[in-house]
């Protein structure tokens, strides 16, 4: 079973640096200033990035390895059908060679029962004839024999002779006895090159069926390595995932924040401006009551609207 780190290492891809991730605290989060909450933004953002990149790479090899995975199952797959091809010609061989060896039977059969007729099966056949009779006569040829021993010599190759020829008498009589022994040793021979057929299919498909076994072994590899990509895939987009979401929180804290000083600022003008009025309604008041206004409380009245 392949491990985590033997992928790591084989397709050199990055490994995920935990130290590297930036973590979110609750107190920094709802206490935290906005310089630093932005600043920490900023964090979660280039990590999220860095690990989206990642998580991007690893599941590019991840696919990669599951469409190598899909040409070694395609490729199991030609070799089963070649193989079944193949065993179903070793099929029809053999039927073929049985058939005809079966024909080939009844045929010597037909020929013995035909030898027997013509008693051709008493003593020695025709070829077993001629081979003695030649080496009788090489004997006579090459050996300092006595006379006695080369009148022996002479009448047994005589009676050899005598024997053949009557053996060749007989098949000759037979008439289709040398045709049905040709037919019989061609039905055999058919039968001998469609069991010829039989073996060369026969190791042709075990060499298939090897090779996709093979093939099927190399794709299950393959699919364990694509496994464990994916498992590295999903733990860097895991990650990102979660640096989104804190980057997210975060800028809406710093949102609120916002909302939180514009209502503060809208608050402090509103302030101002009561304050203001106040101060150019009593400034307004000592006009009406004939005190002399100096040029600024002149402006406080017009900023006002009261002149």
């Amino acid at each position: 079973m392949v491990t985590k780190q033997e992928v790591l290492e084989e397709f050199d891809v990055q490994e995920l640096a935990e130290n590297n991730n930036i973590d979110l605290p609750e107190e920094k989060l709802e206490s935290g200033s906005k310089g630093e909450l932005i600043k920490l933004a900023g964090q979660l953002r280039d990590r999220r990035n860095e690990l989206n990149q990642m998580a991007s790479e690893r599941a590019s090899k991840r696919d990669d390895l599951n469409a190598m995975t899909r040409e070694k199952v395609d490729e199991a797959q030609k070799h089963r059908e070649q193989r079944d091809e193949m065993n179903a010609a070793v099929q029809e061989h053999k039927q073929q060679r049985n058939e005809l060896n079966a024909k080939a039977n009844e045929l010597f059969d037909e020929v013995d029962e035909m030898k027997s007729d013509l008693e051709l099966d008493d003593g020695k056949d025709i070829d077993e004839l001629k081979e003695e009779i030649e080496q009788l006569e090489f004997r006579q040829q090459t050996e300092v024999l006595s006379t006695e021993d080369e009148r022996e010599l002479i009448e047994k190759i005589e009676n050899k002779r005598d024997e053949l020829r009557q053996k060749k008498d007989k098949v000759e009589e037979s008439g289709d006895l040398e045709e049905l022994i040709e037919e019989a040793e061609e039905v055999r021979s058919e039968a001998s090159q469609h069991h010829q057929k039989v073996t060369e299919l026969a190791d042709d498909a075990q060499e298939h069926h090897n090779q996709m076994i093979e093939a099927y072994r190399e794709a299950d590899d393959i699919r364990d390595k694509a496994d464990e990509m994916h498992e590295l895939f999903v733990e860097a987009q895991e990650a990102a995932d979660r640096h989104h979401e804190d980057f997210v929180r975060v800028q809406k804290r710093l949102r609120e924040l916002d909302k939180k000083e514009e209502r503060q600022r809208k608050d402090s003008r509103a302030e101002e401006r009561e304050a203001a009025k106040e101060e150019a309604e009593e400034i307004y008041q000592k006009f009406k009551e004939g005190e002399t206004l100096e040029t600024e409380d002149l402006m406080k009245l017009q900023k006002a609207g009261l002149l």
